[in-house]
């Protein structure tokens, strides 16, 4: 099984977008895709709008998306192909009480691909793909904290045209750099290299298992 997590420095910059499109370019994994949004403080994290997406009890929640027609990033990943769908609401105070229940749920999936930058606290992903859009100045403290950790980079704007105050050129030359800017969100080369990728954690697994 590999688990694939995608994140990104800011919101709006295309980090779901590339998620559906790594699910549909690999059918074949069955993949389990799981949202993780962290509210706070009538705040809702992903689009920066008083929160519509806290739940009852003010702590968590995770929601099975079963409608691949909604509107809602969880629908978008059935509508790309996922094998499952899954909405986590949390505040951004409980996502470590949440975590046994995502990994329930990642250890019964074929392959799991998770949308979150924060979840690298808990989880050593196979794979670690980072969204950056240069246009947008925001840099989340913790898409830097875990900027080092990341197997490529994903520009959605060309590659080199920004510099974020805190965030080093050199750490940022020294990690695979894909343009897939918008409408696609995707290209032949990251395709590739993810699927070089998918290939060697499969023999890996097949060694172990024999």
């Amino acid at each position: 099984m590999a688990i694939v997590v995608v994140g990104g420095h800011s919101r709006n910059i295309g980090k779901t977008s590339v998620v559906c499109r790594l699910i549909s370019a690999f059918p074949e994994c069955a993949w389990t895709a799981v949202k993780i949004t962290q509210f706070g403080h009538a705040i809702c994290s992903p689009n920066g709008e008083p929160s519509a997406c806290e739940t009852a009890d003010h702590r968590m929640t995770i929601t099975e998306e079963r409608n691949a027609a909604n509107r809602t990033d969880s629908s978008r990943y059935l509508a790309a192909g996922a094998a499952r769908s899954l909405w986590v609401r949390t505040h951004r105070e409980q996502l470590a009480a949440v975590m046994p229940r995502i990994q329930a749920e990642i250890a019964k999936a074929e392959n799991a691909i998770l949308e979150s930058n924060s979840v690298l606290r808990f989880l050593k992903p196979d794979l670690y793909l980072a969204v950056l859009d240069p246009s947008v100045a925001d840099f989340k403290p913790s898409a830097l904290h875990y900027l080092q950790r990341a197997d490529a980079l994903l520009y959605t704007g060309q590659i080199g045209q920004s510099t974020w105050p805190g965030v080093s050129p050199s750490l940022l030359a020294q990690v695979p750099a894909f343009s897939v800017a918008a409408p696609a969100y995707w290209s032949d080369e990251i395709e590739r290299f993810v699927r070089a990728r998918l290939s060697m954690l499969a023999k890996s697994a097949a060694l172990v298992a024999r």
